[in-house]
């Protein structure tokens, strides 16, 4: 049993929900661990630094899992596993966003291994977990032993009924037109990730202000309890490098590097840049024997500040561009002849293609989580090649960029996709990069609108998305628009905004140093939108408008709603009536519980006939109207006729002719269509039928249309 003075807590409230942080009651082996409880979602962050150095790598090694357990919804997982597998989607991007709003805050040359795990214990459905995560991460991390200095805290900001508000329920972001996550320290913003449905950049300013008050206020929460549990901190010494090779150094760079820098191709000034330094590294060498490893990173430290020198106090990007000025642009559609839908994006040496292809409802993706069970019927997919940058590496599925970069451009276009209702297909779109120097997602975003409008999907408003960057030295800063790879390397932030000309579709940001102001982000969402409405002209010069109808290739859609009373009509025994339509036309057919029917078929034709059976089976018997009937029974009272799948009525042999039959095999056989007419049922509800008074091939056919039947794909 803990006695109560182990146990450190901590409790307040952040836009009126009462939130707890607590220590020293479970996993106290861990470096730092907290638990974090708001409302009935409850999350365990564990922080654990390794007590060795990890030699021979030139980055700081922090890994972050975050896992959602079924067993904190009160589910058991679905399909043939039972087990919680290899980490969903979500679970990834999470993961992703924890990572992103902490990793600023270590010291850039710290070498030791920390492990972040995240276990959501349990959940509500309405206080998500993903913020209530990065808080508790921060403050495991603040009481552990990490080197991890201010306290990073997050808040969700929604719009809702033009009201601005701070930590939306789980329901209430759907109604939203903002879904914001923003995190910072008590001095400035950290991290952005956001989409929106075409707000504007006044809008998404004023929501990052206020973010901050919420900010401060969980920042103080996780101070208060590093007061009361934080262990001593491991000291990480400063980087200093020897004063004489700094200089000598940096004098060689000055004088030799704007002569490397001049070529624009980015493989051949990589090569001219590695041979560069090992030239200067020889020369160093040379004087300085002892200090090979010092000599390499004085060398990278006084690159990286020359190339961001000259841009601060200059104005000079490394490849010559002036700060707004966007790399060479290139568009193309219906590249691929046997896809629904095809674009070719470039900008510079960075190149997308993005490829739609359309299917029906079913075959949208099905996302179990820890709220509900929904399908996806637009999906975009990412994927980076190591070609793309002229590298080999084994190939083993997406990594956590690439799925992080997928669902960004997914966000990007999801505003803009057309209703279910009025666009009935599963969207798949996925984007191959072919060259990259640089903002390849915001390339793929291009790409993809370029796809959907190639496919004749119906999208609202074409969208595109551009990638900014800073460079900081002291109080003097400079925003970059179209930032390339070395851009992104050497700079201080990567900012990228995507949206329509109405109004902003996606954010995401990444910094590198402790935080930025609002004001600084104010003036890159402006430059990012000047930049944006340029792209988007260049697009909507090769393409002005979506194509009028879906691609050839691509599946009808055929919609209708019947009475829920004709379901099981339409199904049959077993399925038996709903499989023999689809046998017979090659269609898919999908019925949901308030009836509305979706007949996906691979041309116009069959998806026809597979309405008119449709029709046929759940419309209502006409009394007095003609039907096309097959005899399926011969008796010697008459004839049993089926004039509707799974619909029979009895043809009696007084009604088979005007004139007296006297054997009725001699005038009908099994198998054969004939034209009959109902008459009034009977009070049991069997259906009779006559030919008396119908001469074969002049009788009107009823109709088997419906005013409710909508086809999408030829128009």
């Amino acid at each position: 049993m803990l006695q109560n003075d182990e146990i450190k807590t901590v409790r307040g409230s952040i836009a009126g929900k009462p939130v707890t942080y607590e220590t020293g009651r479970l996993a106290k082996q861990a470096g730092g661990a907290v638990l974090a409880t708001m409302g009935g979602t409850v999350v365990l962050a564990a922080a654990t630094v390794s007590n060795t150095t990890k030699e021979g790598i030139d980055f700081f090694p922090l890994t972050v899992d975050y896992f959602e357990k079924m067993y904190a919804a009160g589910k058991i997982p679905g399909g043939f596993y039972k087990r919680e597998g290899r980490p969903s989607e979500r679970e990834i991007l999470r993961s992703r966003l924890i990572d992103r709003s902490i990793r600023p805050l270590f010291p850039k040359h710290f070498r030791r291994e920390v492990q972040v795990i995240v276990y959501v214990l349990s959940a509500d459905g309405e206080n998500l977990p993903d913020v209530l995560a990065i808080n508790a991460v921060s403050a495991a991390l603040l009481i552990s032993n990490a080197p991890f200095g201010d306290a990073v805290a997050a808040v969700r900001v929604g719009k809702i009924n033009g009201e601005l508000v701070f930590n939306p329920s789980s329901s209430a972001i759907d109604e939203s037109m903002l879904d914001l996550i923003v995190s910072g320290t008590a001095n400035g913003i950290l991290m952005v990730e956001s989409g929106a449905r075409e707000i504007s950049e006044a809008e998404m300013v004023e929501a990052l202000v206020l973010a901050q008050e919420p900010i401060k206020k969980t920042c103080r929460m996780e101070e208060e309890l590093r007061v009361q549990a934080g262990k001593e901190k491991i000291v990480v010494p400063e980087l200093e490098f020897d004063a004489a090779i700094q200089s000598e150094a940096r004098s060689m760079i000055e004088e030799r590097l704007p002569l490397v820098l001049k070529d624009k191709e980015k493989l051949k000034k990589e090569k001219i840049l590695d041979e560069f330094k090992g030239e200067l590294a020889t020369e160093l060498l040379a004087k300085y024997p002892e200090s090979g490893l010092a000599i390499g990173e004085v060398l990278d430290a006084e690159i990286k500040h020359f190339i961001r020198h000259r841009v601060v106090t200059e104005g000079v990007r490394i490849d010559g561009r002036a700060p707004e000025e966007i790399r060479p642009i290139g568009v193309d559609v219906g590249v691929l002849p046997m896809s629904h839908g095809s674009g070719l994006f470039s900008r510079g040496q960075t190149q997308v293609l993005s490829i739609v292809t359309l299917g029906g409802k079913k075959e949208g993706q099905l996302v179990e989580s820890l709220e509900e069970e929904v399908t996806k019927h637009y999906m975009h997919y990412y994927n980076f090649p190591p070609f793309s940058v002229g590298e080999t590496r084994p190939m083993r599925g997406p990594g956590r960029r690439e799925i992080g970069h997928g669902a960004l451009g997914e966000r990007a276009l999801l505003p803009v996709i057309p209703d279910e209702s009025e666009f009935p297909y599963s969207i798949r779109v996925v984007s191959e990069v072919l060259e990259s120097n640089g903002s390849t997602s915001q390339a793929s975003i291009c790409g993809s609108t370029l796809a959907l409008m190639d496919a004749g999907v119906p999208i609202t408003a074409p969208v595109a998305g551009i990638a900014m960057g800073l460079m900081k030295e002291g109080d003097k800063s400079v925003i970059l628009t179209d930032i390339q790879g070395a851009e992104d390397a050497n700079g201080d932030m990567d900012f990228k905004v995507a949206g329509t000309a109405k109004g902003i579709t996606a954010l995401q940001m990444d910094i590198k140093i402790h935080s930025v102001d609002s004001d600084l982000l104010s003036a890159a969402l402006d430059h990012a939108r000047t930049a944006r409405l340029f792209i988007l002209d260049k697009m909507l010069s090769v393409l002005p408008a979506p194509r009028s109808e879906v691609n050839p290739l691509a599946p009808r859609i055929f919609t209708m709603h019947i009475p829920g009373d004709k379901i099981g009509a339409l199904i049959g025994p077993g399925g038996k009536v709903i499989k023999k339509i689809i046998a017979d036309t090659g269609c898919d057919i999908d019925i949901e519980d308030d009836g509305s029917v979706f007949v996906t078929a691979p041309d116009g034709a069959k998806g026809q006939i597979a309405m008119d059976a449709i029709n046929a089976i759940t419309e209502d018997i006409v009394v007095g109207k003609v039907y096309m009937g097959k005899v399926t029974e011969l008796r010697d009272f008459g004839a049993f006729v089926e004039i509707a799948p799974g619909k029979s009525g009895l043809l009696h042999v007084s009604q088979i002719s005007d004139s007296y039959v006297k054997d009725i095999h001699s005038v009908l056989k099994v198998g054969e269509q004939i034209l009959v007419k109902t008459l009034p049922l009977k009070d049991d509800g069997k259906i009779s039928l006559t030919r008396k008074g119908l001469a074969a091939g002049n009788a009107d056919k009823a109709s088997h249309e419906s005013d409710d039947d909508h086809h999408h794909g030829d128009q």
